[in-house]
């Protein structure tokens, strides 16, 4: 169980308040990112395909380190993909259901604990709608606004031709947001929204660096990241050896560390956003 509280007026994110019809409530479980945080607003298609998943994927793994926190809608699809994602490398992460905050009306139910789970790891839950208001087929939209408004851009990783999707992004261009969108192939019917958006002027994604260059976090020097991360002797030794992906096995023999202190460095590397596993083997995140 979690607590909900509702803010009071002068808690709202300024952002919130900019937008032509701000919300007359609002309430809050878990904790806000800070203030100098990029928020990024992540939404696709609920039947979204391996293509749309690993892109997802590929794009949030590239932000670990920044000061960049994943707004998404908590729904089935590619949304959980990027609450997962970011909880995964270590970024912040902010959930606005079409449902009220009550773990008793949480929508999708089958997403309670992943909800739970962003709370625990320093994220949010956050709506408009009254903590045990059930979620109805108007609620979503009317939610999609707060999305657009809280973030700073909203990147749409697939869109059908008729989405929900595009109501956020049509929402974003009224609020004077930036829309990005990860390009998709054209004989996919999960592309054709958008890439329609595309042709109207939404800025193509196809790496993290985009949005870094985007949110102005890359320096013209050195990596961001690299400044970052303050890596200790041991870190930088694994660090190093993964100048291409090596399974744990492959790193074990490699770095000479027991089996207890490079599993102590695997964790740490990993909650940083240094290093992740995937597909049995571990390489670098940046």
């Amino acid at each position: 169980m979690y607590e909900i509280r509702e803010l009071e007026k002068d808690e709202f994110p300024e952002q919130l308040l900019e937008i032509p019809q701000p919300p007359k409530k609002l309430f809050l479980a878990g904790v806000l990112p800070p203030t100098e945080t990029r928020l990024l607003a992540v939404v696709g298609s609920r039947k979204c395909t391996n293509y749309g998943v690993d892109a997802c994927e590929k794009i949030i793994e590239g932000l670990a380190g920044y000061p960049v926190a994943i707004v998404s809608g908590l729904a089935l699809g590619i949304d959980s993909v990027a609450h997962k994602t970011a909880l995964r490398v270590g970024l912040r992460t902010v959930a606005i259901p079409g449902s009220g905050l009550s773990p008793r009306v949480i929508y999708p139910r089958t997403n309670l604990r992943l909800a739970e789970e962003i709370i625990e790891n320093g994220g949010a839950l956050f709506s408009e709608f009254e903590p045990d208001f059930r979620a109805t087929p108007w609620s979503f939209p009317q939610r999609n606004r707060i999305m657009a408004g809280l973030s700073r851009a909203v990147l749409i990783v697939e869109a059908e031709e008729r989405s929900g999707t595009l109501i956020t992004a049509r929402l974003a261009t009224e609020y004077n947001r930036d829309v990005y969108v990860i390009p998709n192939g054209i004989f996919s019917p999960a592309s054709y929204g958008s890439n329609k958006l595309m042709r109207q002027g939404a800025f193509p994604i196809t790496s993290s660096k985009d949005i870094l260059e985007l949110f102005g976090l890359l320096s013209d020097t050195a990596p961001a990241q690299e400044i970052l991360f303050d890596l200790s002797p041991e870190e930088q030794k694994i660090f190093d050896l993964l100048i291409e992906p090596r399974d744990r096995d492959e790193l074990l023999r490699e770095s000479g560390f027991s089996v207890s202190e490079a599993s102590t460095l695997f964790s740490v590397m990993e909650i940083k956003g240094i290093i992740i596993e995937k597909g049995g083997a571990f390489r670098r995140v940046i």
